[in-house]
């Protein structure tokens, strides 16, 4: 009889053991509705309308935002670290210091957004359009933007060491601060865009990119002969 006792409550503790293996870690309130600091970490939230929503301070790690449009949203201090914005819209989102380290956005819309001191460190933003976007004091290194479009941006003392910015374009952009060190720069263009001010920027990357008479310069620089973008 005490043998089988022992069994039976081994059984009650068994259950639950092999229940809480199964089930394997709490996942993230996917269902939850939108708001400031929801948790939808790893969620599934494509061509959703979000326009102006409030997601401020909200965790979203590697959540699949792609051809959704959340312009005007407020996403001030998320984490969207490894994030999907393919073909997303966020036209005039205000991204303030939020995180999107290693984020996706190719051909996103980020047109007139605010990224103020908004960290974008080794994010995959190729073809996406920053028109008129707010970086000042972002950190981009490292990022990858080649054909992004930056024109009329401001990027005052934003961080753009060792970033991909070939064939982008800086056109009107404010670049007073800013820091290019060891950027790529093959064919960038910085045709109408103030280089006065940068910092980290050589003669070398400057001969690979591209620019015009409007383009202006850092001392101890000089515009290349043949400014190789006349094909482009």
């Amino acid at each position: 009889m005490k043998h089988a006792t022992r069994s039976f409550a081994l059984g009650l503790v068994a259950v639950p053991l092999s229940l809480a293996l199964l089930s394997g870690p709490v996942s993230a309130g996917c269902g939850d509705s939108p708001a400031a600091g929801v948790d939808w970490t790893k969620c599934e939230k494509r061509r959703l309308i979000l326009r102006e929503r409030d997601l401020s301070k909200g965790t979203f790690l590697r959540t699949d935002f792609s051809r959704s449009d959340l312009a005007g949203a407020k996403l001030m201090g998320a984490d969207l670290s490894e994030a999907n914005f393919e073909h997303a819209r966020l036209a005039g989102a205000d991204l303030s210091q939020a995180v999107l380290i290693e984020s996706s956005g190719d051909r996103a819309d980020f047109s007139g957004a605010v990224l103020r001191e908004a960290n974008l460190s080794k994010a995959e933003m190729g073809r996406t359009d920053f028109t008129g976007a707010d970086f000042t004091g972002a950190n981009i290194a490292k990022a990858e933007m080649g054909r992004a479009v930056l024109a009329d941006a401001n990027l005052e003392g934003a961080n753009l060491k060792r970033a991909e910015i070939a064939r982008a374009v800086f056109k009107g952009a404010k670049l007073a601060g800013s820091d290019f060190t060891g950027a790529y720069t093959y064919l960038t263009h910085f045709e109408g865009a103030d280089l006065s001010g940068v910092k980290g920027l050589t003669q070398r990357q400057l001969d690979d990119a591209c620019g015009d008479g409007t383009t202006k310069l850092p001392a101890g620089l000089s515009a290349p002969e043949n400014w190789p973008c006349g094909q482009e």
